[in-house]
């Protein structure tokens, strides 16, 4: 927004006079009285092509934790024993 500096300034008793008056003028404005919508409410009547999963499964197996690998304390995830930094922490190379 462009400044003009060579204008007079206004004192705040005029600028509280003339924001009071732009407010009152606004009132009358239709657009001023409108809510915004809620954008999850408005989010949920839009429907994505093949978003309907709820026929489909998944498929996939979940085995235990083998001997040869270990839980990172520090990122929870499983690493083979190679990936293993420090021992006594149970701390992954990645965390480490």
């Amino acid at each position: 927004m462009a400044t003009d500096y060579d204008a007079p300034r206004k004192n705040e008793d005029e600028q509280s006079e003339e924001s009071i008056e732009e407010l009152k003028a606004r009132r009358h404005d239709k657009n001023s009285g409108k809510v915004d919508e809620d954008e999850t409410e408005a989010a949920e009547s839009f429907e994505l092509p093949g978003a309907d999963l709820s026929h489909e499964e998944l498929a996939v197996e979940v085995k235990p934790k083998q001997d040869d690998e270990f839980t990172c304390m520090s990122c929870f995830l499983v690493h083979h024993r190679s990936q293993l930094a420090d021992s006594k922490k149970m701390i992954c190379f990645d965390c480490a």
